[in-house]
This record gives structure tokens, C-alpha cells and sequence, in this order.
């Protein structure tokens, strides 16, 4: 493989606020909350914290942006980014002049992860876009995108958009604009990835299919100059005393997350029990090409901290000689 990966490997939490399954009692957060979690991550040395995004979704999420505007606030270290935001339910326009402004509130430490979605196809009714347009909508949504973080006045003439000699200043902190790493697992997905982002995020994938994916990734990248490309995967994860502990507190959470029967996919596709079993399994997407881990650490909304404590204090140093 001749993609341009980082050596390192970096691992990052995902969410901020957002309720973990299951839970009855009324979900108010707060700032506070906020707060500890974001400190929590960074003095346990994670990279990164990044968040997901829904219109709607059979668990309560909030809006992305929002939250790592606050999560900049309380740690001036992290990675922030969005794993993934749903483009195509937005018009391109508002969201680069709010991602310019996240770039900036960050100190340019913002990676832009976007994605289709469409598992949920009412969020796509309720924003009057259609399901079957969503992967056409978003490529020409990235170059929407990349000419307005120009600063310069910006012209396009596309199918879903069209404006003449729009400036939009100020342009991002970081020249260009955040990287955009684009998700998804179809060949169309794969090959939008290689051919206009500047990285690839997964979920529910395996080693092996994450490899598969990178060699057609990198069909797709001929021709570009690309210093180096982004690899991430959104892993479910959980540690616990055994591994079938871990598989019973992960299904239960992504089932209800999904509204369906998770068992098998949660076996197949998530990070479950000992810490040094979670470990191989992080080292097993580096073996496959994966450079940022992004744990989604399942289980109970309470035992949410533990969890990442946990990880931080014996999963991680099993994985120095990649971190380090």
C-alpha cells in the first residue's frame, strides 16, 4: 500500500453529550458534565474527542458543532472532530462558514468527518432531501466547501447549487480548511473518499474489510499530491472482566441504539473484555491501516467515565510501541 499513512497510531473517545443506552430518568446536561468528560479525556492522554450527529435518532444526541465550541473552551490540547456529520442534510453554505468558525475556535485543531447516513431515512424526509440523492449531494457539497474556504469570491454552478462571486471571510485557521475525511463503506462511498477527501472513516467493519477498502481507496487517489491521508475507525469498544460481560453490557446498549437485534454485529465488529483483548483488537485495525482509533466505549450512560479510565490506565500501555 502506497498511501501516505502517519506512523503513529493515535486513539480518541467519542461523545460528548450523549445519552448512553440504556437509561429511563430524564437526561438533562450540563455544563459541568461537559466539562469533567472533556478534562477526564485529556489528562488521560487520549488524541482526540469527536462527536456524531442525527437529526433524529432513537436515543437523544445534540447538535455537533455546539458541543465541541464548548469542548475547545476546556481543553486547548485535543484533537475535535465530527464522526460523522451528516452533510447532505444541510445547504453546504451556512455549515463552511460554521465549520470556518469551529476551525478557528479550535486553533485549527478540527477534522471534519462527514458522511451519508441514511439508516434513518425520516431525518432525511423531515430536511425535505431525498434518500436516493444524499452521495450526489455530498460530493458536490465538499466542493461547495473548498471554494468558499478560499476566502477568495467563490463561483459554483452545480446541480444542487448555484452562486457567483461569494467571499466568505474569514477562511479557516487552517489553509484550506479543516481535513475533510469523508465515511462510508460502499465502492461509491470508497471511491469518493479517495478521489476528493482527505481521509477515510469507518465503522462496523473488520481488519480485513479495512484493508480491502484502503487498496480501493487508494485506486481512487491517482493523481492527487497527497502529503498524507487520514485512516480512522469509529470502534465499539468496552472493557470488562471477561469477554462475554463486555458482550452482554455492549448489545444491550447497541440494540437499543440501532432498534434492533445487535448481538452478532456487536460479536463481529466491536473491541470487547479484557484490556489486553481490546488491545489486540486496536492493533489488529493498525495492522490493517487504521491511524486514529476513535473508541465508542458502549455500556451503561454511569459507567461511561470508569470506562474511559479503565482503557486509559491498562489497555493504552499495552499499545506504546504504536502510540509512542
Amino acid at each position: 500500500m502506497t498511501l501516505p499513512l502517519e506512523k503513529r497510531l493515535k486513539v480518541g473517545i467519542q461523545t460528548i453529550h450523549r445519552r448512553t443506552e440504556p437509561a429511563t430518568a430524564p437526561w438533562m446536561p450540563t455544563i459541568g458534565e461537559l466539562r469533567e468528560l472533556v478534562e477526564l479525556v485529556d489528562r488521560s492522554g487520549y488524541a482526540s474527542l469527536w462527536v456524531g450527529d442525527h437529526i433524529s435518532f432513537p436515543v437523544a444526541i445534540l447538535d455537533p458543532f455546539q458541543q465541541l465550541a464548548q469542548a475547545a473552551m476546556v481543553s486547548q490540547r485535543l484533537t475535535l472532530g465530527t464522526a460523522v456529520y451528516l452533510l447532505p442534510l444541510r445547504h453546504p453554505t451556512p455549515v463552511a462558514k460554521q465549520v470556518s468558525t469551529l476551525d478557528h475556535l479550535t486553533e485549527g485543531r478540527f477534522i471534519f468527518g462527514v458522511g451519508v447516513g441514511g439508516e434513518f431515512p425520516k431525518e432525511y424526509e423531515a430536511c425535505g432531501v431525498p434518500l436516493t440523492e444524499r452521495g450526489a449531494r455530498l460530493g458536490e457539497s465538499i466542493e461547495v466547501l473548498r471554494k468558499l474556504w478560499t476566502g477568495e469570491p467563490a463561483t459554483h454552478r452545480g446541480r444542487f447549487f448555484q452562486f457567483d462571486g461569494v467571499p466568505m471571510r474569514p477562511p479557516p485557521r487552517q489553509p484550506g480548511g479543516p481535513p475533510i475525511w469523508c465515511g462510508g463503506r460502499s465502492d461509491a462511498a470508497l471511491a469518493r473518499a479517495g478521489r476528493m477527501a482527505d481521509g477515510w472513516l469507518s465503522y462496523v467493519v473488520t481488519p480485513a474489510m479495512y484493508k480491502s477498502s484502503l487498496e480501493k481507496i487508494e485506486a481512487a487517489t491517482q493523481g492527487r499530491d497527497l502529503a498524507t491521508y487520514g485512516t480512522g475507525h469509529l470502534l465499539f469498544a468496552r472493557v470488562d472482566d471477561t469477554y462475554e460481560k463486555a458482550l452482554d453490557a455492549a448489545t444491550v446498549t447497541l440494540s437499543a441504539r440501532y432498534a434492533m437485534d445487535f448481538r452478532n454485529a456487536t460479536r463481529r465488529y466491536a473491541a470487547l473484555g479484557k484490556p489486553d483483548q481490546v488491545a489486540e483488537q486496536i492493533r489488529g485495525f493498525y495492522e490493517a491501516g487504521v491511524r486514529h482509533v476513535i473508541l465508542d466505549l458502549v455500556g451503561p450512560y454511569e459507567e461511561r467515565d470508569r470506562q474511559i479510565e479503565w482503557i486509559a490506565a491498562e489497555t493504552l500501555p499495552l499499545l506504546k510501541d504504536l502510540t509512542g
